[in-house]
């Protein structure tokens, strides 16, 4: 047998959509008719409705509910357990690397004032020596390849020459080109060979 329903109670019985029911229709594979203006549908009595199973709740018994919070506040307690071991464990870990930083820092502090004792001791050793072996003033200029045009005019003054005739000596063996005085054009400067200056006096 056939009964006749509406098109949306066509689509929830057959499980379509409203859409899916008028496509069907249009197709001809639904009967249908319409009256006042609205379509209904022939449906077969053997069709199964598509509708959702209600869900039948039950309930649950007391012990139960008493049994699964039981359950949890143990799982609670061990994880907070965990937590203040693993904390502990976290504040030694930070106390045992800030030793080690403090006993590291003293070992690095004796190594540096062994090694400035030691340099001190080698100053006090050896500084005398350094002091004896720097030549004096005089020293230096005997020993220097050149010699200053001021320690040249001293030279020449011991020997009673004036300025004027110090400036005609040195402008003399420039036109000879003399191998002690050498003039730099580019720089303008005189270099005097620390030589023998006899035949000059």
């Amino acid at each position: 047998m056939e009964r006749l329903v509406t098109t949306a109670q066509a689509a929830q019985i057959l499980g379509l959509s409203l859409q899916g029911v008028h496509y069907r229709i249009k197709k001809q594979q639904l009967k249908s008719i319409k009256k006042s203006g609205k379509t209904y549908v022939y449906i077969s009595d053997q069709v199964e409705s598509k509708e959702e199973p209600k869900v039948e709740l039950r309930e649950v018994p007391i012990d139960t509910i008493k049994e699964i919070v039981k359950a949890k506040d143990e799982q609670i307690i061990t994880l907070k357990k965990s937590m203040k071991w693993m904390r502990k464990q976290y504040i030694s870990e930070i106390d045992r690397l800030e030793k080690n930083q403090k006993r590291i820092i003293g070992v690095f502090n004796r190594e540096i004032e062994l090694l400035q004792s030691a340099f001190n001791e080698m100053r006090s050793i050896y500084k005398p020596q350094i002091e004896n072996q720097i030549p004096s003033k005089d020293e230096f200029i005997q020993e220097s390849k050149f010699i200053s045009i001021q320690d040249f005019t001293i030279y020449l003054k011991r020997h009673s020459k004036s300025e004027k005739d110090i400036k005609l000596i040195i402008f003399k063996a420039l036109q000879k080109k003399d191998p002690r005085f050498i003039y730099n054009k580019k720089d303008k400067k005189l270099l005097i060979l620390n030589k023998d200056f006899s035949d000059l006096v």
